[in-house]
């Protein structure tokens, strides 16, 4: 068990873990490739003090790199699920699972929004782990929407569980139809009758991650602290609002660290 579970290897994560470990605790990161990272793509960072003119590819690398040197573990994937287990916290990673003593959320922000029908039929039809549920839809009908880069891996793993699976990758209006199940998939006004809707995301919406926690406008709420409303979980970057700045970030994976580290001493 690690004493700090960070979810998400972002600026926010990276900075969390390094103070962690400063501070003389075991942290491990959940986190899907770095490229996944929303200021990867960026081709030239200029708003971080002291490292003009760098690539956001460059600067995680860098991140990764100090974070891995002071042993900072990563486990890689897509945390789908957490829960308290009382005195820790259980995450699933695809169909691993690890625990923590406290948990910071670093997870970025959800831009794309909540799809229509999403969260009334969470876990009656809707996934985001095609690992943990692809083989309760053998033989069946599935839509994957891919936002991810390994979204036609994942849709191609589907297929080889025996199920019939149509690939959405291009932006659009989304509903997931149905009553008590998934019925099917509403595309820009076209209909796909399916049975699944696997949602594959870089970030998760923090609510459906976490059963309990409070958000406001999609953001988690938190103090400055970094604090959230569930006691042992801390949050830290684009997923607790804007401004959606590095320095921000960091700043607040910081804060967040040194609040966990305070809290499991007090246990």
């Amino acid at each position: 068990m690690w004493d700090i579970l960070i979810l998400g290897g972002g600026p926010a994560g990276l900075s969390a873990a390094m103070t962690a470990v400063r501070r003389k605790k075991t942290a491990a990161v959940v986190s899907l490739p770095m490229e996944e990272s929303a200021i990867y793509p960026s081709r030239l960072v200029e708003n971080y003090p002291g490292v003009p003119s760098v690539s956001g590819r460059e600067l995680l690398e860098r991140m990764r790199a100090q974070a891995e040197a002071l042993g900072v573990e990563f486990l890689s994937g897509r945390a789908t699920a957490a829960m308290d287990m009382g005195q820790s916290f259980g995450v699933a990673i695809g169909n691993d699972y690890t625990e923590g003593r406290a948990l910071i959320l670093c997870t970025g922000a959800d831009r794309s929004g909540a799809i229509a029908g999403e969260r009334e039929l969470l876990g009656r039809g809707v996934s985001y782990c095609v690992t943990c549920d692809g083989m309760l839809y053998r033989g069946k009908r599935t839509a994957v929407l891919g936002f991810t880069r390994d979204a036609e891996s994942e849709a191609q793993l589907l297929r080889d569980m025996g199920c019939s699976v149509e690939l959405f990758t291009k932006k659009g209006s989304y509903a997931i139809l149905g009553e008590e199940r998934v019925e099917g998939l509403r595309f820009n006004g076209a209909v796909t009758p399916c049975e699944a809707v696997f949602i594959l995301r870089p970030s998760s919406a923090a609510d459906t991650l976490l059963s309990g926690l409070s958000v406001d406008g999609g953001h988690i709420t938190v103090n400055r602290s970094m604090e959230t409303s569930l006691r042992g979980v801390f949050a830290a970057g684009d997923c607790t609002g804007e401004p959606y700045q590095l320095a921000k970030a960091v700043g607040e994976g910081n804060v967040a660290a040194l609040s966990a580290c305070a809290y499991l001493e007090k246990q």
